[in-house]
């Protein structure tokens, strides 16, 4: 077994033990009645926690899931919710901001908050009235439960005006003096197509002791089958495919129409809640984080001509089609020029002010920030690598995601790799034994984003683009010597002509090189850096780009730890490593795109980390076929804060 795989196994037990007995979170309201046999909450947070890998911040809402559902026991009569901007009868558009009103409120409190849960049946009706059920996930509290977790919630208090009872409303009148006041708060949720009904529940008790105190009625979606979401990847080298993928309610096929009237039919998946992985501890995926993801539609745009511009749409005349969408196919591989974008990590943040199970804070300005990049015509491709979405088995996260990339992938090829949070469960043959994908197991990313891969799980390949040979692996797959990968690797990288192809970048999500110090998982897997490192060398790989770690970092040109050489500034001032006489691979930690970031340490950095940069952003290239440069954007300042340049005579 691999080394850090038992250090993980320990230290998450050390974790789990400190959390039970440490944590002050569970607390108790003197209001509300409690079953009796759910006192404290520690045994039931506790099943939940094996989602965390020990690097991520622990909310109260990332918790919420399982918890016993109080009697509010509020008598209340005035209380009233409302969807207030939705007309009788229109149903939800595909994309828009949703107000939630609150009314009726006796004595406001800091612990109210309403939650947007879909489906709307899910909430209480949909648990099997079996205890027995779910003692597998560390239950031991009376039915019933929260049994659907909330897509998103929001403190009542988020209205300035609520606890101060600001707005209100006089109910009861005795001899001209008001007797009954209450208060009346607005509050504002981003809604997209996720094709199911929703609805809005009001909670008392906070995130710890939830009580429901009012429901609205269940909304839908104006047209759930919708074609939404389409992304683009390419196929092969040749820059004459490009496949275009996206989600509908509908099951029958629909088409793609682009070019000058030609069209395609698509191929029509999807996945369920029996595909999903879990273990003794049921996952998310498999349980109350599931969704159903609709139908994934892709069809394939062929007979195009690398480095042009088209346009398409997509859908039917039974359901709808998209808006006509300007897109851009790549340059083919051994053409003389590749502008590409790059980063790892970003995954998604809400648009309002709720709170989601997972957010990635950075998310949004990394996203705007391409997207206008991607307007100016000067990006080809964009290579995404490793944890996408994070929707980590809450499944209705990947439609979220999906739709705030739209501006970006429905323009360019969007190429990806996979990482822990995409594959990595419990006894499911990731290498890492973690639950980090939720219980997803990579079937989401798979269906969401095929690339050209040799088959199901085995999501490593190969593609050229003008000057460029990219070969981007599985961290996540076994890669040890004489594995199906580990050839794979050996075969392709043996195979590249340099000079068809002069420069060779290498991709994968975890790196081999990092500053970071070690947490409950290393960043760093020596036993990965010692398998496939030799081979970077062996194929003179100029340059490999890494995810995982949620900074930006630059090496010299490495190898075993060990500066073969440095660069040296060019006329501008740029570092610039000569690639004539080949030394060593160039790495560079780009998981700066939306994660929390991480900070680097204060002193004892190593010889070989020459830049290291803590701030949100994306790096562009530029290749030509003596050049390949390099700009690491940072969205705070909207400025290049690294520059350098790999040469090559």
């Amino acid at each position: 077994m691999n080394n850090s795989l038992l250090s993980w196994n320990f230290a998450s037990l050390l974790f789990l033990f400190l959390f039970m007995f440490g944590s002050s979170s569970a607390r108790t309201l003197s209001s509300l009645s409690s079953p009796s046999s759910s006192s404290s909450s520690y045994f039931r947070i506790n099943s939940s926690m094996v989602e965390f890998d020990g690097y991520s911040g622990i909310s109260d809402f990332r918790v919420l899931n399982r918890r016993s559902l109080l009697s509010c026991g509020d008598p209340n009569k005035y209380l009233q919710i409302n969807i207030s901007s939705v007309a009788a009868g229109s149903g939800l558009s595909n994309d828009q901001y949703v107000t939630v009103t609150v009314s009726g409120v006796l004595v406001p409190a800091s612990s109210d908050w309403v939650a947007m849960i879909s489906p709307s049946y899910s909430n209480v009706t949909d648990c099997p009235l079996n205890e027995a059920m779910y003692l597998q996930t560390g239950d031991t509290s009376s039915l019933p439960l929260l049994c659907h977790y909330p897509v998103k919630a929001q403190y009542v208090s988020k209205d300035p005006n609520y606890l101060g009872c600001k707005t209100s409303v006089c109910q009861k009148h005795i001899a001209g003096v008001c007797v009954v006041k209450t208060c009346n708060a607005s509050l504002t949720f981003h809604v997209v197509n996720i094709r199911t009904d929703i609805e809005f529940v009001f909670f008392a008790g906070g995130f710890d002791t939830p009580c429901i105190l009012k429901r609205t009625d269940p909304v839908n979606f104006a047209n759930p089958n919708t074609p939404l979401y389409g992304h683009l990847s390419s196929v092969d080298s040749t820059g004459q495919l490009m496949r275009l993928t996206w989600v509908s309610g509908d099951q029958n096929p629909q088409q793609v129409q682009f070019g000058n009237g030609n069209s395609q039919t698509s191929a029509v998946t999807t996945f369920t809640q029996n595909d999903m992985c879990s273990s003794k501890i049921r996952s998310p995926a498999k349980d109350f984080g599931w969704h159903d993801p609709g139908y994934i539609h892709t069809a394939l745009m062929t007979g195009l001509q690398p480095s042009t511009s088209y346009s398409y749409r997509y859908g039917s005349d039974s359901v709808g089609w998209s808006d006509q969408i300007k897109f851009s196919t790549p340059p083919a591989g051994g053409s003389a020029e590749l502008r590409f974008i790059s980063f790892g990590d970003m995954g998604k943040a809400p648009l309002d002010a709720s709170v989601e199970h997972y957010i990635q804070p950075g998310s949004i300005a990394v996203t705007d920030a391409m997207a206008k990049e991607v307007a100016s015509g000067n990006v080809d491709s964009i290579f995404h690598i490793g944890d996408i979405s994070y929707a980590t088995g809450f499944l209705v996260e990947w439609d979220f995601f999906l739709h705030q990339i739209s501006a970006l992938a429905s323009h360019v090829s969007y190429m990806t790799a996979i990482g822990n949070h995409e594959r990595d469960y419990i006894d499911s043959g990731s290498v890492y034994n973690t639950p980090d994908s939720g219980g997803e197991c990579g079937v989401a990313y798979e269906t969401y984003f095929p690339m050209p891969t040799i088959a199901k799980d085995k999501p490593w390949y190969s593609i050229e683009q003008g000057p460029v040979h990219f070969t981007v692996i599985s961290t996540e797959h076994n890669w040890s010597s004489n594995s199906e990968q580990y050839k794979w690797m050996e075969m392709d990288m043996g195979s590249v002509n340099r000079s068809r192809t002069p420069w060779l970048i290498f991709t994968g999500h975890r790196p081999m090189y990092s500053s970071k110090k070690a947490g409950i998982l290393a960043s760093v897997d020596p036993d990965f850096v010692s398998a496939v490192e030799p081979l970077l060398m062996n194929y003179k790989v100029d340059l490999v780009l890494w995810g995982h770690v949620h900074n930006y970092e630059r090496t010299c040109a490495v190898y075993q730890k060990n500066c073969k050489a440095m660069p040296k500034k060019d006329a501008n001032g740029i570092d610039t490593y000569n690639n004539t006489n080949y030394s060593a691979p160039v790495h560079a930690v780009i998981g700066m795109a939306g994660f929390t970031l991480e900070p680097f340490p204060t002193n004892g950095t190593a010889s070989w980390s020459l830049v290291r940069i803590s701030e949100f952003g994306y790096v562009r290239f530029h290749a030509t076929v003596q050049d390949l440069g390099a700009e690491f954007v940072s969205t705070n300042t909207m400025k290049v804060e690294d520059r350098f340049r790999i040469i090559k005579n």
